[in-house]
C-alpha cells in the first residue's frame, strides 16, 4: 500500500519553504499588492523558482531539472496555499511544465521554466477540466490569430502555451501578443484575455494530450493548494477563538464552536488524504485519473466552507480588509471553478468507474 505520510525529505522541504514566506510573504504585503497595479510577487518567485529551484521540481534532470515527484510539488503548494502567495507556481512550474513534457519539441522551453528565468502559462481557460473541450486560435500562413479567455497569471508569463486549430501546441512569446486583464475574484491570481493577432509562434508538439496531461496535473495539485487554504483557515480560527474572550471565557471554550471545529477538523484531515493520494497517484501514474478527479469532487467545498467558517467565526475583524481572511474565501472561490467544478468531477468519476446515473 502506498505511503501518503510525508517523508523526511519533504518535511525538510516543508520547513524550508514555510520559513521563506514567513520572511517575505507577510498578509500586509499581499493584501496590499492586490490594490496595486501589479499583484505577483515577482521577487518571492525569483527566490522560490531561482533561489531555491522549486520551479524545476518536475523537470528531469536532463532537461535542467531536479527529477523530483508531484509528492514534493504538492508540499510546494500547501505552503503556498497556506500564504496566498501571489507567485504563478502552479500556472508555470505545474500546468505548463506538464504541458512541455508531453512534447516533442520542448527542451529549450523546459529548461528556461525550470531555471525560473522565465515563466510559462496554458493558453486554455483556468475553468477548463482535465478531458473537457477548450479553445483553439486559427492557424494561418505560419501565424496565429485569435482570443482566449480566463488564462491565468498571462500578465507575468514570458511563454504563452497556445493550442492551434491544427492540433498542435505553439510556444509564442509574451511580447507578441495582447494581454488584457480581467476582473477576477482571487485578485492574488489574476486572469486575462489574450490577443494574437499574427503572432508567430513555434510548434512544439500535440495540443490535445498535452493539455490533457496538463489539467489533469494541474487538477491534482490544486488540492494541495486548497488543503492549505482550508488547514490556514482552520488554525487561525482555533489560535484566534481560544483569546478572543466573551463572558470573560475564551470563546473556543463555547460547546457550540467546538462541535463546529471539530466537525472542520476531520472534513480537512479528509482533504489531506484525498490531496496527497492525488500528488502520489500523479508521481506513480497508478490509477491517476480517478484519483484526481475524486480529490478535487472533495476539495473544492471543503477549503470554501473552511475559509468561510473563518470568516464568520473571527466576527467583526473578520469582515475587514485589513484582516487576510477574505484572501482565503476568495482563493478557495475561485478555486472550486479551477480545472473543474466538483460537480464536473463527480460526473467525470461516474464515468470512469461506470456508475452513470439511470
Amino acid at each position: 500500500m502506498t505511503d501518503l505520510l510525508y517523508s523526511r525529505e519533504e518535511e525538510a522541504l516543508r520547513a524550508a519553504v514555510r520559513d521563506l514566506l514567513t520572511d517575505h510573504c507577510d498578509a500586509a504585503g499581499v493584501i496590499a499588492r492586490t490594490g496595486s497595479d501589479a499583484p505577483h510577487d515577482l521577487a518571492l518567485w525569483k527566490a522560490l523558482a531561482g533561489g531555491m529551484g522549486l520551479a524545476g521540481l518536475l523537470v528531469p534532470e536532463e532537461l535542467g531539472g531536479h527529477g523530483a515527484t508531484h509528492r514534493e510539488a504538492g508540499v510546494v503548494l500547501e505552503e503556498l496555499g497556506r500564504a496566498v502567495a501571489p507567485v504563478p507556481y502552479l500556472t508555470s512550474a505545474v500546468v505548463a511544465t506538464e504541458a512541455l513534457l508531453a512534447c516533442e519539441d520542448a527542451g529549450e522551453q523546459l529548461a528556461g521554466l525550470a531555471s525560473g528565468r522565465r515563466i510559462g502559462a496554458l493558453a486554455v481557460g483556468l475553468h477548463t477540466a482535465p478531458g473537457a473541450g477548450f479553445t483553439t486560435v486559427r492557424l494561418e500562413s505560419g501565424a496565429l490569430h485569435g482570443e482566449l479567455a480566463g488564462i491565468a497569471d498571462a500578465a507575468v508569463a514570458d511563454v504563452l502555451l497556445v493550442p492551434a486549430d491544427d492540433g498542435g501546441l505553439y510556444a509564442v512569446a509574451a511580447d507578441a501578443v495582447t494581454v488584457v486583464p480581467q476582473t477576477s475574484l482571487d485578485l492574488t491570481r489574476p486572469l486575462a484575455r489574450v490577443l494574437l493577432d499574427g503572432a508567430p509562434g513555434h510548434r512544439l508538439g500535440d495540443a490535445g494530450p498535452a493539455v490533457r496531461r496538463a489539467l489533469r496535473a494541474g487538477a491534482g495539485l490544486l488540492a494541495s493548494e486548497q488543503l492549505g487554504v482550508a488547514d490556514w483557515s482552520l488554525t487561525e480560527t482555533v489560535r484566534y477563538l481560544k483569546e478572543r474572550k466573551q463572558f470573560n471565557r475564551p470563546v473556543g471554550g463555547f460547546q457550540a464552536l467546538k462541535h463546529r471545529l471539530a466537525q472542520l477538523w476531520l472534513e480537512v484531515t479528509g482533504l489531506r488524504a484525498a490531496a496527497r493520494a492525488a500528488a502520489d497517484a500523479l508521481a506513480t501514474d497508478d490509477d491517476a485519473d480517478v484519483t484526481v478527479t475524486v480529490a478535487q469532487a472533495y476539495a473544492a467545498p471543503v477549503a470554501v466552507r473552511a475559509a468561510e467558517e473563518a470568516l464568520q467565526l473571527h466576527g467583526g475583524i473578520g469582515m475587514t480588509w485589513e484582516h487576510p481572511v477574505h484572501l482565503y474565501l476568495k482563493r478557495a472561490k475561485a478555486d472550486s471553478i479551477a480545472y473543474g467544478t466538483a460537480g464536473a468531477h463527480r460526473a467525470a468519476l461516474a464515468d470512469l468507474v461506470d456508475l452513470r446515473s439511470p
